[in-house]
């Protein structure tokens, strides 16, 4: 018989491709992560890994276990969220990752409303970027969370993962009224050309938000020359509207835009959703979270015309 707990070492090692990296997010030793995948080989009786350099990649048996795999804990996530079920009342901890905006918008409504209703559970909020938010579910560090995708940085396929949608919004330009050149309408490059030569702030290395808008001025012509990189989009406003330079925000902060700023609405979309680990949707706390943040989002009151 083949142990689920091995499989899903299995399954950590094929998405983070090595042995150290599955232990740090396991919180286990690089020893333990390999003594546990040898003797699921032995299990297997196959060969399931081979190396190559410094990492280890799974052989065709090896990939063929994992997508058993897959199918094996989502069927468990099936049965936990069975058996949440059965008990009377929804309580204990939930744990939730969210995006920064999304942090002070979205969350803080959604937990006034568990609080009202459910007032056993337990909610737990931590930052996170989405890029980081799959493997944190499948480590059990989230239980849900909220995540983005932007256009030029769709998500990437993962079955491990479900989603809800939640909204679709777009995305700003945003200056200040010294740098106010550019036509307020029209094409990507039409719009985001006049500021070719400025400064951008961005989002930090490595998260999708900094992805979006290194692609986003790569679809306009030019590299974007990039001088600040924060994440909160408050500050990205604040450093816009004193001449520090150029950068993007999504709707949902437009409202906190301060004078001086310009925003200039872009052919660009963010789009947000809950995820939850795959087969986790009917489990009742996380369920009421989903239910709780569409309710939240169906209050928000951001988009004006400008």
């Amino acid at each position: 018989m083949l142990d689920v707990r091995r499989l899903h070492l299995l399954r950590e090692l094929d998405r983070r491709g090595t042995i150290a990296a599955v232990a740090e997010a396991l919180t286990f030793t690089a020893s333990a992560v390999s003594q546990q995948l040898g003797v699921l080989e032995r299990e297997a009786g196959v060969a399931l890994l081979e190396r190559s350099g410094r990492r280890v990649i799974l052989t065709p048996a090896g990939r063929s276990l994992v997508a058993h795999a897959d199918a094996v804990l989502q069927r468990l996530e099936l049965a936990v969220a069975e058996l949440a079920s059965a008990r009377e009342g929804i309580g204990g901890p939930l744990r939730i990752g969210t995006y920064p905006s999304g942090g002070h918008t979205i969350v803080p409504a959604a937990l006034a409303e568990l609080s009202q209703r459910h007032p056993a559970l337990e909610p737990m909020v931590q930052e996170i970027d989405s890029a980081r938010v799959s493997d944190g579910l499948r480590a059990g560090e989230l239980d849900v969370a909220l995540v983005h995708d932007y256009d030029f940085v769709p998500a990437s396929p993962d079955t491990t993962v479900d989603e809800v949608p939640l909204l679709e919004e777009p995305v700003y330009l945003v200056t200040n009224t010294a740098a106010e050149t550019a036509s307020r309408s029209g094409t990507l490059a039409e719009l985001l050309g006049p500021y070719a030569e400025v400064p951008w702030i961005t989002a930090r290395d490595g998260t999708t938000g900094h992805a979006m808008a290194v692609r986003a001025c790569q679809a306009a012509g030019f590299q974007p020359r990039i001088r600040h990189q924060v994440n909160d989009f408050r500050t990205v406003l604040a450093l816009a509207a004193t001449g520090q330079g150029a950068g993007f925000v999504p709707e949902m902060a437009t409202v906190q835009s301060c004078e001086g700023v310009v925003l200039t609405k872009l052919p660009l979309f963010r789009r947000s959703k809950v995820a939850f680990r795959a087969g986790g949707g009917s489990h009742p706390a996380i369920a009421a979270f989903v239910a709780a943040a569409t309710a939240a989002v169906g209050c928000m009151r951001f988009s004006r015309e400008r």
